[in-house]
């Protein structure tokens, strides 16, 4: 599954944005619905007064013909309705479902695509992507992936499926396991890290974590975690390495921040690569980064992925194994080069 570099730009002011939803018969209980009951479904939180308001300066079409809100629906249509002035970043909507029950979907999540709504992405997140092309408009996130990071992610279906598993999501994912890309080749083949991780207080970067320091003052850190990673080497070539992640502990930035510590960053990496100097960059600049500054840092988006995930799903079931692909074997082929 090769990396794909979408390019990370808005659309210009003006343009109109079709938010799309795909028609499913598990969706249609209503007797010859509409338009209008089909998007009820998606907005249960709008009343019918103010669902007709909202949809009411709105251009809607239904395969592509001109529709109304009375329009009827039938599964296996496509409804778009026009946002006029909208525009959002252009980001890889390509999800991919790699496996399913009746209550939980694992999916793979692109690069650079966020699991929720953002302040640039509103519509265009994985979770209001799955609700419109999925017969599921209730799914909620189980766990999150940070927005560059590809791979595996479990969903509930609906409501009460969220609300039976995220408790015991401890005791559901017993084993987690990524590929990170990194630039430098380590002098092991297998690697058990475990230290704590914080932030500090005198960071540049708020959201940085950082290793505790036992010779540096403990007050500079803020809460400071029980962490740990085991690292295998996988394969090197060239200046890089390709690294199996398995977490034992889920803290923020955990693999990032180990695999900095050990003096191996993850290619792409804006804050824990460079000592941070594109993210704060990126932070300063209206204009973003520019091709010279992706090539420098080897990728557009961090090159790490969720790879595996080990399921417990009852006492009575050996666990799931769920899978996806990792990176190119070339290494190289998964590099930002100008």
């Amino acid at each position: 599954m090769p990396t794909i570099n979408y390019p990370l730009i808005e659309l210009p002011e003006g343009t109109n944005f079709d938010l799309c939803y795909q028609i499913f018969a598990e969706q249609l209980s209503a007797i010859n619905p509409s338009v209008s009951d089909f998007m009820q479904l998606h907005l249960p939180q709008l009343e019918t007064t103010e669902l007709q308001q909202w949809l009411a300066d709105k251009s809607i079409s239904i395969d592509g013909v001109q529709a109304t809100t009375q329009s009827p629906v039938s599964a296996g249509q496509t409804l778009c309705i026009e946002l006029k002035q909208h525009f959002e970043q252009v980001v890889n909507c390509q999800w991919l479902l790699i496996w399913e029950n009746s209550e939980i979907m694992a999916l793979y999540k692109p690069e650079l695509l966020a699991v929720s709504r953002t302040t640039r992405n509103l519509h265009n997140t994985l979770i209001g992507l799955v609700r419109r092309q999925s017969p599921y408009p209730n799914a909620q996130l189980l766990h999150r992936l940070d927005i560059e990071t590809s791979g595996l992610i479990l969903l509930a279906k609906d409501s009460q499926s969220d609300k039976k598993w995220k408790p015991q999501l401890a005791q559901l994912i017993t084993t987690k396991i990524y590929h990170a890309i990194v630039k430098g080749v380590p002098d092991w083949r297998q690697y058990d890290c475990e230290t704590q991780l914080a932030e500090r207080l005198d960071s540049e970067i708020r959201c940085k974590m950082y290793v505790v320091d036992e010779l540096q003052d403990r007050a500079q850190y803020r809460k400071p975690k029980q962490s740990r990673t085991l690292f295998k080497l996988l394969k090197s070539q060239g200046d890089y390495s390709l690294i199996q992640c398995q977490l034992f502990t889920g803290r923020k930035h955990q693999i990032r921040a180990h695999l900095a510590h050990l003096g191996l960053p993850i290619v792409g990496d804006k804050i824990y690569s460079h000592e941070g100097h594109y993210f704060l960059k990126r932070l300063a600049s209206t204009g973003g980064l520019s091709p010279a500054d992706y090539s420098k840092l080897g990728a557009k988006n961090h090159l790490l992925r969720a790879v595996h995930l080990s399921l417990q799903l009852s006492d009575q079931m050996q666990p799931l194994q769920i899978d996806c692909a990792s990176f190119n074997p070339d290494i190289t082929s998964e590099l930002y080069l100008v």
